[in-house]
This record gives C-alpha cells, structure tokens and sequence, in this order.
C-alpha cells in the first residue's frame, strides 16, 4: 500500500459537510494523527439524499459536493500532507430515482434496455412494479392524481404521479397523438416511436430538435391536454409501458426487483455481470490509478450475488493498475463466526471488535441480578433467542413477502422436476424455507459455483436439523430438501442450476432478514441492557472474562491484522461514549433498579392508557428510554440550562418515536399508532421540562453520577484498547471528544470542528485535561498521543505479536493488559482498568481511582522484557520495568498507561 493504514478518521459527507469543507479538515486530522480519511458515499445519489448510500450514478461525484473539482482540490490536499483516501461504495444497490439513468432506460424499453440486466429485476413478472402511489392505482386515477407531462428540462413527454415523474416508451406515444389530427399525428408517430435508441440521449434530441416549432408545440400540448381529460386513455397508456404505477403496500409482497432490505427506493444491482462490474467501478479504478484513491470500503457485501467472486474481481482491476489499493467490507461477524480468509482482503470495518469490547466491560457476574430487575419491572420474563426467531419469521413472511414468494418459485421448479419431491405442496415448501432462514444463525452463507465451503455445510446441516425439530413445518423432508438446496446437492444439471439460482438468491435475503428482524426490531424491543444491543452484538453474551477478550484479540491479529476497529459509526444504535457508561449499569443493577423504580413513580401521572390493557410508553419502553437519558445527557450537561434540555428533549422524542416504531409492537412505520405516539412524545416532553416535572431530571442527573464518572474512565479505557489492539482505529467524525449520540440520523448531526480545533491546540496534555474531564479533551489528547506512537511504528500495532500479560494482586480482575511486539525489538504495553463502577467506589467526582488502592496490583512482564525501561507516552515520564510494573507506580497520573521501549 502507498502510506502505511496508521488510523482513519470517517466523515460523513452531506448535511453540511461537502468537498470543501473537507480539504479544510486536512490539517486537523493530520494533528490529530490519523493515515486516511474515510468518506461515505460521495458519487451522485438521489435528490435530497442525506446519506448518499442510493447512488444514481456511480462515475458523477455529486455536485452538491463539489463536484469534480471539489474532489479533485480536496484529494489535492489529502495528497499535499501524505494522507491517504479511503471511499465509501456501494455495489449491491442503487436509488431508484428519475436521475439514474439506467433506471430510467430500463423503465423506457423494458427487456430491451440495454441495462436490462444491470438490475436484479424478475423479468418473469408482467411489469416492473413502482409502487410509490400513497392509495390504490384506480383512486389515484380517479383522483386526478395521474398525469402526462412534458419534461422541459429533459425535452420528453413523461408519466406524473403526483409529481413522480416516470419515463414513456416512445412507441407508446400514439396514445398521446391519437388526439392530434390525422397528417400530423402520422408524422409525429413516426417521428417518436422508432426502436430503441443507440444513444441514450437520443430520445430528448428527438424532442429537442422540434420543441421550438409552434406547430409541433401546439400539437403535443393538445394531445397532452385531451389525455389527461379522459382517464380511460391516460389508463391505456399507463398499461402500454413496461411498468405498473402501485400503491406502496403492495411493495413488500409484488415487487418485481430485489432491493436493498426492504427499501423499494433501492434496487439491486448484478454486480455478477462483467458489463455491470466494469461500468460501475470505472471511476473508483481511475482514481487508483491517479494515486487518488489508497482503499475501498465496500457497503454490505453480503448483498452481491459472490462476495468471494467479486472482491476476487476487485482485487484483480486494482491489481492491473499495480496498486495496492486497500479492501475492506461492511460485514457482521456473529459468534464464532470468522472472516473468510480465502477473500484476501485487509478485514472488516470491525463491528465485532465492538462485540469484544463490550464484553470486557459488562460484569458477566451479575448478569442474573440484571435480569430479574428488568423482568420485575415488566412484570414478565422475555426468552431473547425466542424473539429473535419469531421475528425472523415475521419478516420474512410480511415486509419480505415478495422475496419469500420469489424464493418459492425457485424451490417449487426444482422440486416438481424430481419424483421424490413433486408432490411438495408450495405452503410446505415456503414455511420450510422461512424455518431454514429463522434457524440460520449467520448473516448468510458462501454458497456458490465455485463450490460448497465446508464451514457452510455445518451450518446449513444445523440450521435444517432446528427447522425439523421445531413445531412450524408439520413435515420434515420439504426442510431437507431445502437443504439440499442451498448445498446443491443434486447431480441433474438442471436442478444445479434451479438450487444455484435458489441459493443465490437466498443467500442475499438472510442477510435482510437477519438486520431486520435482530437489528431493527429485537433490539428495540429486548432492553435489559441496551448497550449490547449493537449492531453485529448479540445481549445474550453478558460479559466476558480477560481470557476470552484475548483470545479475540488473538483471532484479529491472525485473520485480518490490517482489519478496521470501529467504536462508532453511521449504523451504530448510540455513541461509543454512551455504551460506555451503560455498561456501568451491569456493575451495580439493584442501584439502577432503584432509580428507575424511583423515576417511574415520579412519572406515573404521564404514562398513559392507549388501547386495551396497554400504555404508553409500555414498560420495555420505558425500562430503555431510562436508560437512553442516561446514556445521551453530556457530563457536563447542567439541569437548569433550559437550551440544553430543549435541545435533548428534541432529540430524544425523535428517538423515542424511531425506536417504538422499529421495535414493531404497539406502531409502525408502515402503521403509525398516533393514541400510543402521542402519549410517548409527552412522557418524552414531560421529563425534560422543568415546567412539567420540576427538579425530576436533576435529581435523576444527580443519582446517576456514579455511573456517568465510572462511564468516563470507560471511556477512556475502551478508547486506548482500540488505538493499541491489533487492526486499524477507525474514528468517527467528532468522536475523538466524547459520542453520546443516539440512532442515525442523530449520529450524523454536524460536528463543531471548529471547537475541537481550538480545544486540541490548547496546549494541555493529557494528565492536564483529567481534572476537567467532563469536557471531553481528555479523550481527544489521548487519541492523538496513542496515534502518535502508532505513526513511529505501524507495523507494530497490525501484524506485531499480541501478548496477553498475567496480572497479580488483589485487584487483578479489574485490569486488562497486553503487549505488542515486532521484530526489531520495539515493544508497546498496554494497561486499563475495567469494572470501573467498583474500582472507583462511592462519591468519586474524576475517573482516577485512587492509586494508593491499587495495592499489590502489578503487570508481570516475561522474561525477555524485564529490566527494560519504558516511557509512559501519555503520562510522558520513564517506567522501569523489572519484573513487574505496581499499578499504583504506573497509574499514579492517569487511569491508563501506554508504555514504549525500544
């Protein structure tokens, strides 16, 4: 690679960050100490798009960047101060909007656009469904509601559906002319309805070139105008196209396309086709062969027909280049599960190390005092692993319809072609398709042409033997034969091809179904501890001991040393700092039981009654909305600041709101439940006005103090594990200070670059920003002393060897340490402590425990580093080594220690 991968530091293009603002940025995220930055998706995507992940065009930065020369001055830059560029894209799926221009020729011809096969459309069905319509298609007729227009911008007569405009099929264009009189209607006929057009642009040339003519004006105006008068004619030509305008509902059981999850606004793109891979990956390839791009971060690799084949491609078209252009993958790793070596690429953007931090951090060992807590206060016990499966199958079976229809179609033209299996009825096949996919307990499986992975045929095997062994399939050999499937365990060469197909296409829905069901619905509903409640996490995994975490760090440094290590990201359910200091709560869970008990009883007066037997919020809500005030109030928040709390209050009813609405139980997005919304916007108000609830959220902010300091120090603590463990630190915009963020679109508010600006150039050092800790800089010059170190050695802290470190002492378990090797004898230890609610113990007002309370507490070192002399590069003051470091000795400035040696 052309710069050494030292730390990224992410920013999220749009709301206010463009190309410009960027390049300005340059020289802060040099200080800081960062290698690259990571930009999300910055080609065009659709109007108004505030993420850019539903491109419309993937070889157009997007003007409201910047544009070309935008990119080109902030890559400038980038290259000026050695810092290196890291994309954001999407391969699997792109908007659907009237500005992609393969979208729209597909719409214009149909099976005859020559981006036919761009898309992953089902061109059995009768017509390409669009169901943007917010009613049924013949109220929307009969309301006016449908239109023909002509397009000045893009000179053509298009479909409106109130305002969502749609392209015509030229050669349907005589339903429009039929009004015109006869010699001009022939001409005009003549003239629009050609065959396809070779260019794509020919079609607005055509109308272009006459618009200025008063007589062919006046000719489409009337034509225009008589159509839209009579419904029956706008109807015909509505049928003519090769789509079909429908009601949104219709969407989850009738679209004929695959789409990203259960997006319609995002369809699937066959990156699988040569053409396809080569046109949409033909500006990433120019960037790297200008020295303009050094990695590639690819968006939901799960979502393409083959990771393994694709990035296999990918590799090669950088390869071709000679550059070593680095890969890594939006992928969720789920309990034993590992990255897949045969893909060759730098590793995942690190959702697992998430997993792996939040187990050090939660007390496994009161995990049962957590739990009954939260049972008592629902009044109920939840079986997690229950819930998960239940939701799988219903979303599978209801927002997945369409696909699960899909899905049986393939099943069913295999299974009628076998004597064994024709008799399958189709119901029995679907509900066995849905056991497999609720039993699989990945993302997806690796199932291709290329063969059947091992590791993959164990978890078929056992994901099919739950299937049978459950109670939803009244008869076990529809499963097997689904299994059979997705092993192609057929020696016909027309069932190889049906269960390829079948399996493909299976392999990118469980991935949906999976997100959807844990992601975005079982994690706003099971809120026993909503900080393991992460993307990629999984609640029922309470904690870990310091073995297991070094086993993890092991298994990183083995498959993917160069792999990213996030904390915080776009898709992240709240802020690195947040979940830090929730994972307090697992300390002491009587104490958090008390003052939610004493919080609900503040607050009887506005839980509301909505329905039969219910309120609003419900006590699961309510049990995790506690928990999301603690987690999102700033340390230094001040309950009289009314700014303050309006500012959090409107934040959190946007959460509350999102967060009921996911978790699918008493509203929806689909069903907004406005008696249950209603009532929960003012609990929400309720609690952050002074008016209403008085001195309520002081004296909340007041109790919670013990968790917000010992959350601090995790802070802390976590922050100097990512920047030391093997992999790359990835940091998300702004939180080198303290992210207490909640859900996107909250994680991807503006950040106020200009005061971490000035605060990191203040002066302080890190020991000088602990008295004043609850502003966050402690933090930041942490972060930038640890990068700083890493710059001198970056092998060191990828590929160098990871060496747990034996403690001794009373307080042994309440530190995590290890050292980092290569092999020109430079030497990085890292030492943090953890269960920080105990260390700290009562009233502690700064996260340092007490060095004199470290005891006999010491790191031994092995033999081969006693006697060396360290320097402690956050402290900045020599350690003698020996053959033990005291804790009391090391930590006596700072709650960490990072210690050098050469």
């Amino acid at each position: 690679m052309s710069r050494p991968l030292v730390a990224t530091y992410r920013l999220q293009f749009r709301e206010g960050t463009g190309f410009a603002e960027a390049r300005d940025l340059v020289p802060y995220m040099k200080t800081l100490g960062v290698s690259h930055l990571y930009a999300s998706p910055i080609f065009a995507a659709s109007p108004g798009s505030t993420h850019g992940y539903d491109v419309v065009d993937y070889n157009r930065f997007e003007d409201d960047l910047g544009g070309d020369a935008g990119f080109n001055a902030m890559s400038d830059r980038l290259m000026a101060e050695d810092l290196g560029l890291i994309l954001d894209f999407v391969p699997n799926h792109m908007g659907v909007s009237p500005e992609n221009l393969w979208w729209e020729d597909v719409l214009r011809w149909g099976r005859e656009s020559r981006h036919a096969d761009t898309f992953d459309i089902s061109w059995d069905a009768e017509k390409i469904l669009i169901p943007t319509l917010g009613k049924p298609y013949g109220q929307a007729l009969e309301d006016g509601d449908l239109s023909v227009v002509f397009d000045e911008k893009r000179s053509e007569i298009r479909f409106s559906a109130a305002g969502y405009e749609l392209p015509l099929d030229p050669r349907t264009l005589s339903h429009v002319f039929a009004f015109v009189e006869h010699d001009e209607r022939d001409r005009l006929v003549r003239r629009f309805s050609a065959a396809v057009p070779a260019d794509g642009e020919e079609l607005g040339e055509r109308f272009a070139e006459h618009i200025a003519d008063p007589t062919f004006l006046a000719a489409m105006t009337k034509g225009i105008k008589a159509v839209n008068a009579d419904s029956q004619a706008l109807h015909a030509l509505h049928e003519a196209q090769a789509w079909r305008l429908a009601w949104w509902r219709l969407a989850r059981e009738k679209l004929s396309y695959r789409r990203f999850f259960e997006i319609a606004d995002l369809i699937g793109v066959r990156q699988e086709m040569r053409r396809v891979f080569r046109e949409s990956h033909r500006t990433v390839l120019r960037l790297a062969r200008e020295r303009r791009l050094d990695g590639i971060r690819i968006d939901h690799v799960d979502g393409v027909a083959d990771p393994k084949g694709y990035l296999q491609e990918l590799d090669q078209a950088f390869q071709s280049l000679r550059r070593d252009v680095t890969i890594h993958v939006e992928k969720i790793l789920t309990g034993p599960e590992r990255l897949r070596q045969s893909w060759d690429i730098e590793g995942t953007t690190g959702y697992e190390f998430i997993t792996a931090v939040a187990g050090l951090f939660v007390d496994g060992d009161r995990e049962e005092a957590m739990t009954s807590a939260y049972a008592r206060f629902l009044g109920e016990s939840e079986d997690l692993r229950a819930m998960i499966a239940e939701q799988k199958r219903a979303i599978f079976t209801h927002n997945l319809a369409g696909e699960l229809t899909v899905l049986t179609d393939e099943a069913m033209a295999v299974a009628e072609r076998g004597l064994a299996t024709r008799d399958f009825g189709r119901d029995d096949l679907s509900r066995s398709v849905v056991e497999v996919a609720a039993n699989l307990p990945v993302y997806r499986t690796y199932v291709g042409v290329d063969g059947v992975p091992a590791k993959d045929v164990e978890v078929i095997d056992d994901a099919v033997a739950l299937a049978q062994a459950g109670r939803a399939v009244e008869a076990s050999e529809p499963v097997a034969f689904v299994g059979r499937l997705l092993k192609l365990a057929f020696e016909d060469g027309r069932d190889i091809t049906g269960a390829l197909n079948f399996t493909r296409r299976f392999q990118q829905t469980t991935g949906a179904v999976m997100a959807k069901a844990v992601e975005d619905t079982v994690f706003y509903r099971y809120n026993r501890l909503i900080a393991l409640n992460e993307v990629g996490g999984e609640p029922d995994h309470y904690g870990t001991d310091i073995a297991a975490f070094h086993d993890e760090m092991a298994i990183r440094l083995e498959d993917q040393p160069n792999g990213l290590m996030a904390s915080s990201t776009h898709d992240t359910k709240r802020g690195e700092d947040a979940r830090a200091r929730l994972y307090t709560l697992s300390e002491a869970p009587e104490r958090w039981a008390a003052i939610v008990a004493d919080a609900a009883n503040a607050l009887k007066a506005y839980r509301e009654p909505v329905g039969e037997g219910h309120v609003s919020p419900d006590p699961a809500t309510e049990w995790g909305f506690y928990q999301s005030l603690l987690g999102v109030l700033p340390a230094d928040f001040d309950p009289a600041d009314a700014k303050a709390r309006d500012e959090i209050a409107a934040r959190l009813t946007a959460f509350a709101e999102k967060a009921v609405r996911e978790a699918k139980r008493f509203t929806s997005w689909t069903s907004p439940a406005e008696p249950y919304e209603t009532a929960l916007k003012r609990f929400v108000e309720a609690v952050m006005s002074r008016k209403e609830t008085g001195e309520f959220l002081a004296e909340f902010w007041t109790a919670a103090q013990p968790f917000v300091v010992a959350g601090a120090l995790n802070s802390l603590a976590q922050t100097l594990v990512k920047l030391t463990a093997p992999g790359v630190p990835d940091i998300y915009q702004g939180t080198e200070f303290y992210d207490l963020s909640l859900v996107d679109p909250d994680n991807r508010r503006k950040v106020d670059f200009a005061a971490r600006e000035k605060a990191m150039s203040d002066g302080r050092k890190v020991a000088d920003a602990l008295p004043g800790w609850r502003d966050g800089a402690v933090k930041a010059k942490l972060t930038a002393a640890a990068l700083k170190a890493r710059i001198k050695a970056p092998e060191l802290f990828t590929t160098g060897r990871y060496l747990p470190l034996e403690v001794t002492g009373a307080k042994k378990d309440h530190v995590v340490a290890f050292a980092r090797s290569d092999g020109e004898g430079r030497v990085a230890v890292t030492i943090v402590p953890r269960m920080a609610l105990q260390l700290l113990g009562e009233g502690a007002s700064v996260p340092m425990p007490d060095p004199a309370g470290w005891g006999d507490t010491a790191v031994r070192l092995p033999s081969h580093l006693a006697g060396a002399r360290f320097d402690d590069i956050l402290s900045e003051r020599p350690v003698a080594g020996g053959s033990a470091l005291r804790l009391s000795e090391v930590l006596a400035t700072l709650p960490v220690a990072l210690l050098l040696a050469d």
